[in-house]
């Protein structure tokens, strides 16, 4: 009886001191080797629209198929837009030739200018001449005030020769090819080239389209969403986790990650950033008072805040947007604590089997 005693006494010991063990850890693996079932793949999420409407004569992709960079994805029919090329070209052509008209206009103003001035010095030559003798009485006062107004017209004519004419150059601008007609007619053309060039919607990158629904036949619209274009150089991890265990969290920090499509298998994983804050604490100006949370919980629920990590190798092709994860970060550099931290992400993996 006293040897039964005494072994179920020496099991407690061992169970107390198993459970303050596992204590101690927990307590310190939720800052050391802190880990959270709260992870997902996270990926940009394009949006494709065209830039100009039609009717899709053309689509060379199927849902979820891979793309590469520079492939066509669709192609809105082009006629109108070829017809709108042609016509700038035509305004195009017709600018230049009034440029060509404009410039021959120049020409002439200069001539006319060079024509009047020699006019006009003439006439104030002719006016002094005529003053000098009107003094000694050889010339009448009409004749005097004949002369003036010749003078006056003659100066007059003359100003307005070289107004037209710097009128006529700034409206041929700074040179050939440089009057407003022409910089409008090329600014038409090029417009035109790219809503051409724009009818052919084509991949920024590699990555999957996914939940598309386009096929030949359909009128797109400008900016409206045709299909999702997912690249696939764009995937990360996001881990939420109690804001106490990111505290020793920095960018570059070492982890590892459990993903429930691809059981039995660890990755390595890189600390880039943590979120700077959380939807719950933002802030509207509504012009309204404040609202405060109650809660009579003695314990309250911890806040959480999201970690994202990258990989220094493409993420497998088996995951997608949206895939759940296990992460574990190690930020304490103790191997002993470490090993115990990858044996648990490890077998959390191989239960991915079973759930």
């Amino acid at each position: 009886m006293q040897a039964a005693e005494q072994k179920f006494k020496q099991w407690m010991r061992i169970l107390i001191v198993l459970f303050l063990i596992v204590t101690a850890y927990l307590v310190m693996a939720d800052r050391l080797t802190p880990l959270t079932t709260q992870s997902k793949v996270q990926g940009f999420v394009v949006q494709i629209s065209p830039e100009v409407s039609g009717r899709v004569v053309e689509v060379n992709h199927t849902n979820n198929q891979l793309v590469k960079q520079g492939e066509l994805l669709f192609k809105i029919d082009d006629e109108k837009y070829q017809l709108a090329v042609q016509k700038a070209e035509i305004g195009l052509a017709q600018a230049r030739e009034q440029e060509a008209s404009l410039v021959a206009d120049i020409e002439a103003a200069r001539s006319n200018v060079k024509t009047t001035k020699v006019t006009a010095d003439n006439a104030n030559r002719e006016y002094h001449r005529i003053k000098r003798l009107a003094k000694s009485g050889a010339v009448s006062a009409s004749g005097l005030d004949s002369a003036l107004t010749k003078r006056d017209q003659a100066s007059a004519n003359f100003m307005a020769s070289k107004q037209k004419l710097h009128a006529l150059e700034v409206k041929l601008g700074n040179g050939n090819g440089q009057s407003s007609a022409v910089l409008s007619a090329k600014n038409a053309l090029k417009q035109a080239e790219l809503n051409l060039e724009n009818t052919q919607v084509i991949a920024q990158s590699e990555g999957i389209i996914t939940n598309m629904q386009l096929h030949v036949g359909l009128f797109a619209n400008a900016n409206q969403p045709l299909l999702t274009f997912i690249p696939t150089d764009s995937l990360w991890v996001s881990a939420d986790y109690r804001e106490k265990a990111t505290s020793e969290m920095v960018k570059g920090m070492r982890a590892e990650v459990a993903y429930d499509a691809m059981p039995g298998e660890v990755f390595p994983l890189i600390v880039e950033s943590r979120d700077y804050g959380v939807a719950s604490a933002q802030q509207k100006a509504n012009g309204q008072l404040s609202s405060v949370e109650v809660s009579n919980r003695w314990v309250r629920d911890a806040q959480r805040v999201r970690v994202n990590l990258t990989s220094d190798t493409a993420l497998s092709p088996r995951l997608f947007v949206g895939s759940r994860a296990t992460v574990i970060i190690y930020t304490s550099g103790n191997s002993v604590i470490d090993y115990i931290g990858h044996s648990l992400i490890t077998m959390i993996s191989y239960l991915h089997y079973i759930y």
